[in-house]
C-alpha cells in the first residue's frame, strides 16, 4: 500500500529529470554556433563566442533550463558547450593567426586545460551531440576517441554532420562512417535542418 502510495505521489509531484545534453567534437566544427542557435531559439540569448581561431571555447559553458518542443514532445535540458578535442596543441598554430608566441603559448596552455575538463565532464553528461564538419573527413583520431569514451559511458549519442551550406560538404561520409548512430544534417549558421536536430533531441533523450 505504502509503494502505491509512493508512485501514486510520485506522478503527481515529480519532475522530470533534466537532461544534461553535451557538446563535443573537434575544434572549428561549429559546436558554439549550435549552441547559440539552440539557445537563441528557445531562449532568446546565445551561448558563447564564435571565432575562426581554434579553441576559442577553452572552459565548459553552461546555458541552464533549455525547454525543447516539437512534434509534441518537450525536453528539459541544460546545454554544455565543450571545448574542442585535439590529440595534441601546437601553439605555432595560433601564431598563424597573429598571436605573438607568448599569447599563443598561453592560449595553447588554456586549450589543453580545456581538453582536459572537456574529458572529465563525460561523468557529468547525460547526453552527447557530436558534432563533425560535413566538408571535413569524418573518420580521425579525435572522433574515434570521442564515440569510444561517449559508448564506453553507454552515453546516448546523436551524430550531427554541420555545415551542410558549404559547397563541399558530404555528409553522406559521416553516415558511411558511422552508420550505427543517429544522424542528422544541420548548418547550425543558416539554421537549415534544425527542426529536424530538434525532433531527433525529444524523441531520443525525452
Amino acid at each position: 500500500m505504502l509503494e502505491g502510495f509512493i508512485k501514486w505521489f510520485k506522478s503527481l509531484f515529480g519532475k522530470k529529470k533534466t537532461v544534461s545534453l553535451g557538446l563535443y567534437g573537434s575544434p572549428n566544427t561549429g559546436k558554439t554556433t549550435l549552441a547559440n542557435k539552440i539557445s537563441l531559439d528557445w531562449l532568446g540569448e546565445p551561448v558563447g563566442t564564435v571565432s575562426e581561431v581554434p579553441h576559442e571555447t577553452r572552459e565548459v559553458t553552461k546555458k541552464e533550463k533549455i525547454l525543447i518542443e516539437s512534434d509534441g514532445k518537450k525536453l528539459d535540458m541544460n546545454l554544455l558547450d565543450m571545448p574542442g578535442i585535439a590529440s595534441k596543441v601546437d601553439y605555432r598554430d595560433f601564431v598563424t593567426f597573429g598571436m605573438t608566441p607568448k599569447e599563443a603559448k598561453n592560449r595553447a596552455k588554456e586549450a589543453t586545460k580545456g581538453i582536459i575538463e572537456a574529458i572529465k565532464w563525460l561523468e557529468h553528461v547525460d547526453a552527447a551531440l557530436v558534432v563533425m564538419d560535413a566538408s571535413e573527413d569524418p573518420y580521425t583520431q579525435v572522433n574515434l576517441t570521442i564515440l569510444g569514451n561517449l559508448e564506453a559511458k553507454r552515453i546516448p549519442v546523436i551524430l550531427v554532420a554541420n555545415k551542410v551550406d558549404r559547397k563541399d560538404a558530404k555528409p553522406n561520409r559521416i553516415r558511411e562512417a558511422f552508420p550505427q548512430y543517429s544522424i542528422v544534417e544541420v548548418s547550425a549558421l543558416t539554421g537549415h535542418n534544425m527542426d529536424s536536430l530538434y525532433d531527433t533531441i525529444t524523441t531520443k533523450l525525452g
